[in-house]
């Protein structure tokens, strides 16, 4: 699935389910507190606190999932094309990147 066709699929599914889009800055605190609840997943299974007994059923990838779709929100609802803003973003890293990353010491 293209990244368009996933903007089509949330705002089909806002329309359908959600009655409206919450507005931005609604949208706004919902996805930081998404990123929160991946970064607690992360800092638990693969950084070095222990992981709660609570937190050892939690899916990363629904987790990393409920961030998209609050990304997809917000580009839908400012009128953000994210395919090709993710297409020139990738284009950009790639010339600017390539030679930085591959030079990199600490990357050896």
């Amino acid at each position: 699935m293209d990244i368009k066709n996933a903007q089509k699929i949330v705002d089909d599914w806002i329309n359908e389910h959600g009655v409206r889009y919450f507005n931005e800055l609604t949208n706004m605190a919902q996805l930081t507190e998404e990123v929160g609840e991946v970064a607690r997943i992360i800092a638990r299974r693969y950084g070095e606190q222990s992981e709660k007994e609570s937190d050892k059923d939690k899916d990363l990838g629904e987790e990393l999932a409920d961030v998209l779709f609050v990304v997809l929100c917000l580009a839908n609802q400012t009128g953000v094309d994210l395919q090709k803003a993710f297409d020139k973003r990738m284009d950009k890293k790639a010339k600017r990147d390539h030679d930085r990353h591959h030079n990199n010491e600490k990357l050896k």
